[in-house]
């Protein structure tokens, strides 16, 4: 059974920075594409980044480029967010996703990630 957990969400002054993590736990996790979105009330849910299984390939949504980085540590099975000169407009509830086709490489969006975790709320004061 695949488990996601994030963590590393809280309460930031425009301007500061968070860094998210997310654990995963039951599957090779380094063969598996990994992603970051966001969702706020009324809204889709928005692909912010996603990264290859290798790390060697990164997608970031257009307004977030230059201010969020995101990377992985196979060997602690974990996935990180960065979060740069945070904006109220990020403001969101995160969640982590593993897209379950192994070696798989396609659209950072959430109809392509198959496992999720309960979310981690960012929210940035102006």
């Amino acid at each position: 059974q695949v488990q996601v957990v994030e963590s590393g969400g809280g309460l930031v002054q425009a301007g500061g920075s968070l860094r998210l993590s997310c654990t995963v736990s039951g599957l090779t996790f380094d063969r598996y594409a990994m992603g970051w979105f966001r969702q706020t009330p009324g809204k889709e849910r928005e692909g912010v980044s996603c990264i290859m299984w290798t790390g060697g390939g990164t997608y970031y949504a257009d307004s977030v480029k230059g201010r969020f980085t995101i990377s992985r540590d196979n060997a602690k099975k974990t996935v990180y967010l960065q979060m740069n000169d945070l904006k109220p407009e990020d403001t969101a509830m995160y969640y982590c996703a593993v897209d379950l086709f192994p070696l798989h490489w396609g659209v950072c969006g959430s109809q392509g990630y198959n496992a999720w975790g309960q979310g981690t709320q960012v929210t940035v004061s102006s």
